[in-house]
């Protein structure tokens, strides 16, 4: 049996058609529902529930399953990856610091934009000995252990798409998952070294990526296996502080 679902007092915005777009979506709240059960659980006339559906799913807010039922879209779980991304900035300072000390190499957060990966926090050493490279900087998501690890467990249509134009392959990926960390060495800058592994959420989904980078001289042609494990422990740390 349904369970009527009603706005609370104090929630509603004032504006109709947003108050009932949002007893649609707190239908789907409780997992995917058929027209009827929206209607059922809502109260919301047929009609009304389906032009607020067809257009919530162009907006990519609902979406559907293999049954043709109705359920929360992609872009919420963008937004709320979004939210935790803020999070993960505000914890990442004392993570990364440690790891940058315990390396002796830059230690730094990276998120993706769209197509680019993006500097967001960084732990960077003394300007003589560290590689520099600001918050803000981008880069295009084709090359090196950042990209391979923001891309490496993305859903398998984002995942080939990246593979299109990246100078990496899909077996790359497939060691990276397999390893937990990417490594690479003079792809994006000559002579440097870079080790990196996934930051994730609380559902498991990758949210970000932490990354040590330095001279390939002192980081060495397999960076991996000296720091991957360091990396790992501090992104697994970083997610947790972050609300996993």
């Amino acid at each position: 049996m349904s369970t009527a679902v009603s706005v609370r007092p104090g929630h509603e915005s004032g504006v109709g058609v947003l108050d009932k777009a949002s007893l649609l979506l707190g239908v789907l709240e409780n997992g995917p529902a058929s027209s009827a059960r929206i209607v059922a659980a809502s109260g919301l006339a047929r009609p009304t529930v389906y032009r607020l559906a067809v257009a919530l799913e162009r907006l990519r807010l609902v979406t559907r399953d293999s049954r043709g039922r109705y359920m929360l879209g992609p872009r919420l779980g963008d937004m709320a990856v979004e939210v935790r991304g803020e999070r993960l900035v505000e914890a990442a300072g004392p993570v990364l610091a440690g790891l940058r000390d315990r390396t002796h190499a830059d230690a730094r957060l990276y998120r993706r934009r769209g197509d680019l990966q993006v500097c967001v926090a960084t732990a960077e050493l003394s300007p003589a000995l560290g590689e520099k490279e600001p918050v803000g900087a981008a880069f295009p998501m084709t090359s090196g252990a950042v990209a391979q690890v923001l891309l490496a467990w993305e859903e398998p249509d984002r995942l080939y798409e990246g593979l299109r134009r990246a100078r990496f392959t899909a077996e790359t990926l497939s060691c990276v998952r397999r390893r937990g960390w990417a490594q690479s060495v003079g792809e994006r800058e000559p002579g440097v070294a870079t080790v990196t592994a996934p930051v994730r959420g609380r559902d498991g989904r990758v949210v970000a990526a932490l990354s040590v980078s330095g001279p390939v001289a002192r980081l060495t042609r397999q960076p991996g296996q000296t720091y991957g494990s360091a990396v790992i422990e501090a992104a697994a740390r970083l997610g947790d502080l972050s609300g996993r």
